[in-house]
C-alpha cells in the first residue's frame, strides 16, 4: 500500500552526514544503502525499458559510490535479462570500498569493458555505443559530491551522451545528471541532459532550479532504506506536490515519487 510521505530537501552536506550517520548510529553497512539505491534505480530503467524487446544498456560507472551504484545496478539489469555493458571512467585500482566490491562482481559476470583510462573514456563510449547500440545508458558518473567543474576528458564523456541522447538513446541518470552542482543546480559547465533522474532519499536542492530543468528530466524520489528520523533531523520538509506518494515496498512503481519537469 503506497501511503503519503513528507518531501525533504537534503543537501550535499546534509546527504553524506545521513550516509555516515546510518552507519554510525544505526549499524546500516554503506553496502545495504547502495544496494537499495541500485535496487530502485533498476525499477526506474525496467520502467523505461517497457516495451523494448532485448533491451540493451551501457553504464556509465564513475569511481565514486554513484559509480558503485551503478555497478550494483548492472548485476540487477543482467539478472533481469537485458544485454549490459559497464563502461568504467577509471581504471580497476581507482574504485575503493563498497564501489570495488560490485566492480569485482560485475567483472566476475563478464559485465565491464576493458577501460583505457580517463584520458580516452569519450572515445571508449563513441566505441563502446557503436557497439551495443544501446537502448538506455545509465549516468553514474558522478554524484552529489562534484562540486568544481569537469575536466576537458569527462565534458567530452558528458558530450557524447548528450549526443546519443539526441539521437533518441534515453538517458537514466543516478541521483543526479553528472555535472550538475547538487546544491546550486547549475551545470559545471556541461551537465548529462537525461530522459529520467533517481535521487535517493530525499531531493536535492540543485534539481529544483530552473536552470536544471534542462538536465533533470522526470524525477523520481527513492526510499533506500535510510531511517527516517535520519532524514527528519537532517532534511528540510517542504510540502509534497499534487498527487506524490511514496512507500517501503522494494517492488516496481514502488517506493518512489515522480515529477514531470519541463522538456529540456
Amino acid at each position: 500500500m503506497s501511503v503519503p510521505r513528507a518531501i525533504f530537501l537534503l543537501t550535499r552536506d546534509a546527504a553524506r552526514r545521513l550516509d555516515q550517520l546510518a552507519r554510525d548510529e544505526y549499524a546500516m553497512p554503506s553496502i545495504v544503502l547502495m544496494e537499495n539505491a541500485a535496487r530502485h534505480a533498476v525499477d526506474v530503467a525496467l520502467d523505461l525499458l517497457e516495451g523494448v524487446d532485448e533491451p540493451r544498456i551501457l553504464v556509465l560507472a564513475g569511481t565514486g559510490n554513484n559509480g558503485g551504484d551503478g555497478l550494483a545496478m548492472a548485476r540487477h539489469l543482467h539478472n533481469a535479462g537485458a544485454m549490459v555493458c559497464v563502461l568504467l571512467l577509471g581504471l580497476a585500482g581507482d574504485y575503493t570500498g563498497d564501489a570495488a566490491t560490485n566492480l569485482a562482481t560485475a567483472r566476475a559476470m563478464g559485465l565491464v569493458l576493458n577501460p583505457s583510462g580517463p584520458k580516452a573514456a569519450a572515445s571508449d563510449l563513441a566505441r563502446a555505443a557503436a557497439e551495443l547500440r544501446p537502448d538506455l545508458i545509465v549516468d553514474a558518473m558522478f554524484g552529489t559530491g562534484l562540486t568544481r567543474e569537469l575536466s576537458p576528458q569527462f565534458r567530452a564523456v558528458v558530450e557524447g551522451v548528450n549526443a546519443l541522447s539526441q539521437d533518441g538513446v534515453m538517458v537514466l541518470s543516478v541521483d543526479l545528471p553528472s555535472g550538475l552542482d547538487a546544491d546550486k543546480g547549475i551545470a559545471l559547465p556541461i551537465a548529462v541532459r537525461a530522459t529520467t533522474t533517481v535521487t535517493f532519499v530525499a531531493i536535492k536542492p540543485g534539481l529544483l532550479t530552473l536552470e536544471a530543468q534542462a538536465y533533470v528530466g522526470d524525477l523520481i524520489v527513492a526510499d533506500i532504506g535510510a531511517p527516517r528520523e535520519l532524514v527528519e533531523r537532517l532534511g528540510t520538509p517542504v510540502l509534497p506536490l499534487p498527487g506524490e506518494k511514496t512507500s517501503s515496498r522494494p517492488r516496481r512503481r514502488a517506493a518512489r515519487s515522480r515529477r514531470r519537469g519541463p522538456a529540456a
